[in-house]
């Protein structure tokens, strides 16, 4: 019983709702681990992007981007971004959309495979959130790229030439082709102990109510199979 459940999310670096999504997955697993007895989770993050087609230097603001992409007017672009900073800032995130550069994320992708390597992927991947989604920083270049794994007490050098050789870009492409296995096709997307998928931001009470039932089921499971063998 003491096993952690493991939680393997896939989002990407340029999605909004994946960084709400990770502060209401924390918020609801913290829910789930307070409840004691040994309750815990292990997180691990794959990668998905959203406009793989994206330059890394993209010539225009968030809003241009969208109205691009989605065909959709610049007004309502606005009062889109108006709502997810409203949800963003409900669970402590200050998104701020009119500094944001909008970038191709293969890279950053990249980098969360070599800090995983490293065991340092879940603060890497708070800190490339971070600098795209609040203090308008570039994580499409890899120099800016190796400077956030140097933050967060990664080897600069060594993540640079990681970048550059492309070491982990089969690893992110596995990731992608794990997604489509699966049917995933939106971000984020939660699979729970392997047999649970949890879509989109959910509340906080909803993860620790799924998180609940996979410790519950994994509880009856022995009994179950001392009752078979009996």
């Amino acid at each position: 019983m003491s096993e952690p459940i493991k939680i393997d999310i896939w989002s990407d670096i340029a999605c909004p709702w994946c960084y709400i999504g990770k502060r209401k997955f924390e918020a609801g697993s913290g829910l789930f681990s307070g409840a004691g007895d040994g309750r815990a989770v292990e997180v691990e993050y794959h990668s998905f992007e959203l406009s793989p087609d994206t330059p890394v230097d993209f010539d225009g603001s968030e809003v241009d981007f969208l109205a691009g992409h989605k065909g959709i007017p610049a007004e309502q672009v606005h009062q889109m971004l108006d709502r997810v900073t409203g949800i963003a800032s409900s669970v402590g995130l200050d998104y701020d959309f009119d500094a944001l550069q909008h970038t191709n994320t293969v890279k950053a992708h990249e980098l969360l495979h070599f800090a995983k390597a490293q065991g340092k992927q879940l603060e890497l991947a708070e800190r490339l959130f971070q600098a795209y989604f609040i203090e308008g920083g570039h994580v499409g270049r890899v120099e800016s790229l190796a400077d956030l794994a140097e933050s967060v007490g990664l080897d600069r050098a060594e993540a640079l030439a990681a970048m550059e050789s492309g070491e982990y870009l089969e690893s992110v492409r596995e990731d992608q082709r794990t997604a489509a296995e699966y049917g995933i096709n939106g971000v984020p997307f939660f699979v729970i102990d392997g047999k649970y998928g949890v879509s989109g931001a959910q509340d906080a009470a909803t993860f620790a109510q799924v998180l609940e039932q996979v410790w519950s089921e994994r509880a009856a499971e022995p009994a179950a199979t001392a009752e078979a063998s009996a």
